[in-house]
């Protein structure tokens, strides 16, 4: 039976594939994503591991889910240095980061849900557990896993309500595949029993809370913060109010409120940091037609030049003309600081750092809104959009405690940026009681190490351990 449901699994797969493909080919050419790692997409190719060691597989889709796990990883490495740790990813910012973060050993591109890819990669592998973040509930992948004789794991297992009406409608399908999963580690009692609700096993399914709370700094004085501020040449006395993770027209609204604020706050500073790669050119586009000065992260010469007073100055877009000084009333571009897009990834967790007020993009728009913890932690007075169902209980904490505070439109953006601005002692308090609340929810990597040692503690079975490597 479970070779039949992965045959059909396959047949539905390949026709996807086919329908998506000029997509897919469209998308190559226009912004360079899907260019690389076919081997290990479509065959399973990926790196094959030496040694006998237990091995942890650790899959983590993309940028969020990479940055999310630095936490339990630096962990699960500091206390079990024998262990080995494989990561992939699915997408090429995700890659790239996990490069960047852990080297080019260990990193590869999951293959697709294909059973032939998957099977291959789990035997070049050879993991003892295949760790899922949030929910990756792949059949083949989790099936092939099996196979190999590998313990599977859900950790900060997060299922909405839309998705858990969507598994649903193929609730049987889904049972199977989460009665094949060692652990599940919920974010929250209400995912947890949704997993029960689908046919996960009750002994199984435990209750961790988020490991997003555990990943966020909460030290504005952390060395990467501290040398970020520097470098973008933030003095004492600017006030920053960051836009993270936008997307269109996210950045044009904040360049806007930016524009109409700057004439009565002199120090305002602005830094927007759009989600994806690809609208870095399209914001810097924005920017030039603006006639704001501005700069490019990427830019930015790696010492600044020290000023008088402890202020720095940065080199500024060769196009944008440098700042003068702040006009009295009038809305004058000349007389606006300069706008930092930071067109890098996986900067924007020590970013938030140098910001007193916030906006997390994604909430304006369709995409269901972005991480807000970040700039909790660091006691940012934030703000987003209302659309933030992806992170509904993170949003429904903090607004339980008045630590966010939810604008409908542009111009309620507006008015909440100026009154931070107006109001110091508003700001501070909302800031203040933001990084209480993720301060008072730590504990989760521990609790799902924990869960993850017990595990491996546990015999695991050696039915299919003598394959050899493909």
């Amino acid at each position: 039976m479970a070779r039949l449901i992965s045959w059909l699994l396959n047949i539905v797969y390949v026709a996807m594939l086919v329908v998506c493909a000029p997509l897919i080919v469209w998308a190559a050419i226009r912004t360079g994503k899907y260019r690389e790692g076919y081997g290990q997409k479509l065959l399973g190719l990926v790196p094959r591991r030496d040694g006998q060691a237990a091995c942890l597989w650790i899959h983590a889709v993309s940028v969020g889910e990479v940055n999310l796990l630095t936490t339990a990883l630096d962990q699960l490495r500091e206390a079990h240095p024998r262990w080995q740790i494989v990561i992939s990813t699915t997408t090429k910012t995700g890659y790239d980061l996990a490069r960047k973060k852990y080297g080019d050993a260990g990193v590869f591109y999951c293959p697709l849900d294909f059973s032939w890819a998957v099977r291959t990669a789990m035997r070049r592998v050879r993991p003892t557990m295949l760790v899922l973040a949030e929910l990756e509930l792949w059949p083949n992948l989790i099936q092939a896993a099996k196979e190999q004789g590998a313990r599977v794991a859900i950790i900060n297992g997060r299922l909405s309500d839309h998705s858990f009406r969507g598994y649903g409608r193929l609730r049987q399908l889904v049972a199977r595949g989460l009665k094949k999963i060692d652990l599940i580690a919920a974010q929250n009692e209400e995912s947890a029993e949704r997993f029960r609700g689908l046919g996960a096993p009750a002994k199984r399914v435990h209750v961790t809370g988020s490991l997003k709370y555990d990943g966020a700094q909460t030290d504005r004085h952390n060395p990467r913060t501290v040398a970020l501020g520097e470098l973008a040449g933030i003095a004492d006395d600017d006030v920053v109010f960051l836009a993270g993770s936008t997307q269109e027209p996210e950045e044009q609204i904040a360049l806007d409120i930016f524009r109409t604020l700057s004439a009565g706050h002199p120090r305002l500073r602005l830094i927007l940091v759009p989600r994806h790669p690809e609208r870095f050119d399209a914001v810097a586009r924005l920017l030039d037609v603006s006639g704001i000065p501005w700069m490019r992260r990427s830019k930015i010469a790696p010492q600044p030049r020290a000023l008088p007073g402890g202020r720095h100055t940065v080199q500024a877009n060769a196009e944008s003309e440098p700042p003068a000084e702040p006009g009295a009333d009038t809305v004058d571009v000349r007389h606006c600081r300069p706008v930092l897009l930071v067109d890098t990834v996986g900067e924007l967790g020590a970013w938030w750092g140098t910001a007193h007020v916030g906006f997390v993009g994604g909430s304006f728009g369709s995409r269901g809104g972005q991480n807000m913890l970040e700039p909790a932690a660091y006691g940012v007075a934030v703000a987003f959009g209302p659309n933030t169902w992806n992170f509904r209980d993170i949003v429904a904490s903090l607004l339980a405690v008045d630590a966010a505070v939810v604008v409908r439109d542009t111009h309620q953006l507006a008015a909440f940026v100026r009154r931070c601005l107006e109001d110091r002692e508003y700001a501070a308090a909302l800031g203040a009681r933001a990084k209480s609340l993720v301060e008072s929810q730590l504990g989760a990597t521990r609790r799902t190490i924990e869960l993850i040692e017990g595990q491996l503690d546990r015999p695991v079975a050696e039915k299919k351990r003598g394959r050899s490597a493909a």
